[in-house]
């Protein structure tokens, strides 16, 4: 029995519990970019909770290898915190690279192409559901505080706390009380905007340029450890967003009675993390917190993905859930489990992105070993905004001076071959590309065979999908009015 409900079947039955607070808890997850917050809070009595509340936070171009407790040099001492009280995931994905594809398939637990949101700047189909309708007919107030990039707003009107790019905690603190005292519970979404660039935010004196150690996907330029120096300062700060949100739960005295998640969202703006479909760009930082029903200080290899976070939603305040959902409960690995998925799946759009190709795209399947990923059209030049950063420009004018290891990066950055393959047990940095190796071809045969089932799911035609995608975004939807 989990959190006073009996499951049944896709969702739970309440039982018969007095009325209940709500309950809000922030951890963080961080894995190459901000991490994620999902809080399930709950009025409990002595027993178990019913009707739980939900908080949900999440970061902005976080790598997760940089938060603290995935072993990063960033001070996170909120996140740890919660790692410390809850379960850390090690093996958590995003099935998008970037902002806005990231945020829907969160809210709407379809895959981006799937709901129609797979470039940036995007929106889903007419029709489509969000945690809103999913969650307001479960009697419960679903509001947002920060960063949106989504659309239409008829389908996430939640209420907004706010205008900001980051949650306005003022809004926030009333809104928790406003729950309270009527007695209703909530499903809250606080998304910041750290440590997206640029990166002017927290102490950087706290990591000198010269002391930072840079993974081996980044040349080693004084233009580069600034702008680390600078990027783990955000995370910081972004640390002390969750820790405010921790303050206000025990404000309102509902700490211990809540369902918390954490996710740091895709990587940084680094070269080789954000627009990419390596480890670095889909894999994120996991972090719930839920006392009496998971297990403090527990690390779980489940490979999970962003899409189960709703249906876990649904599930947790005692709905059922939908089929047309592309993720999966998480309930089972709550109380344990260490398998959920096989296989986790990427895409990557660059038509319509800053700066981006005119036409790049990218799709990848992840086992529990190996990353498979099939660049459609290795011909052209890969390119977004990043290579304009000071970081990148730095990069060529080291390779232009003889710099191999920067002629080397510089080169596998813009070009591509069709199929890569990395052992990303051995390899977590996906440095060596085996896919022309001796010995892959079976490794390599399954995975395509899996990547080439998820796309006919999603009704993914390749390259024809990719040549849609300005149809996809808000600008191109007015230019073709």
């Amino acid at each position: 029995m989990l959190g006073g409900h009996r499951r049944t079947g896709g969702g739970c039955i309440p039982e018969e519990l007095p009325p209940t607070e709500f309950v809000v808890i922030a951890t963080p997850w961080l894995t190459g970019g901000l991490s994620l917050l999902v809080l399930v809070c709950g009025t409990f009595s002595s027993q178990a909770a019913d009707r739980p509340n939900i908080l949900f936070m999440i970061a902005d171009d976080c790598t997760f290898r940089d938060i603290g407790c995935y072993g990063g040099q960033a001070y996170t001492p909120n996140i740890d915190r919660l790692a410390g009280e809850g379960m850390q995931f090690s093996r958590c994905f995003q099935a998008a690279p970037m902002c806005s594809p990231t945020r829907h398939h969160i809210y709407t637990g379809l895959y981006p192409v799937k709901s129609g949101a797979y470039p940036n700047h995007t929106y889903v189909d007419t029709g489509t559901q969000s945690v809103v309708q999913y969650l307001k007919p479960l009697g419960y107030r679903v509001a947002q505080s920060g960063k949106t990039h989504v659309a239409p707003w008829q389908i996430f009107n939640w209420k907004r706390l706010g205008k900001g790019q980051n949650p306005d905690f003022k809004l926030v603190d009333n809104f928790l009380g406003d729950c309270q005292k009527a007695g209703k519970p909530f499903c809250l979404f606080l998304c910041s905007n750290e440590p997206h660039s640029p990166w002017n935010k927290g102490d950087p004196s706290r990591y000198p340029p010269n002391e930072i150690k840079l993974p081996p996907y980044l040349v080693d330029t004084p233009e580069t450890r600034d702008g680390m120096s600078r990027y783990l300062a955000e995370i910081t700060y972004y640390d002390s967003q969750v820790g405010q949100a921790m303050e206000l739960l025990n404000k309102h005295d509902c700490v211990e009675e809540t369902l918390v998640i954490v996710v740091s969202e895709q990587g940084s703006s680094m070269p080789f993390a954000k627009w990419t479909c390596y480890d670095s760009g889909l894999q994120s930082a996991c972090l719930i917190r839920w006392p009496d029903h998971v297990e403090a200080g527990s690390k779980n290899p489940a490979m999970i993905e962003y899409v189960d976070f709703l249906p876990t939603m649904i599930e947790v305040a005692g709905g059922e859930v939908p089929e047309i959902l592309d993720g999966t409960s998480l309930i089972k690995v709550l109380e344990g489990e260490t398998k959920h998925k096989s296989y986790v799946f990427g895409e990557h759009t660059t038509r319509g992105i800053i700066n981006g190709s005119n036409h790049y795209g990218i799709r990848s399947v992840r086992s529990e070993k190996y990353k498979y990923i099939w660049n459609f059209t290795p011909e052209e030049k890969f390119q977004n905004v990043c290579m304009k950063s000071r970081e990148f420009q730095s990069w060529i004018a080291a390779a232009k001076q003889g710099h191999s290891h920067a002629a080397e990066l510089v080169r596998r950055y813009q070009y591509r071959p069709e199929i890569e393959l990395y052992d990303v047990e051995a390899d977590p940095f996906e440095m060596n590309n085996l896919a022309d190796q001796p010995g892959y071809d079976a490794v390599k045969k399954e995975l395509r065979l899996q990547l080439d089932r998820w796309m006919k799911q999603c009704g993914d035609e390749g390259q024809a999908t990719e040549l849609r995608a300005l149809e996809r975004t808000k600008n191109g939807q007015k230019k073709s009015n």
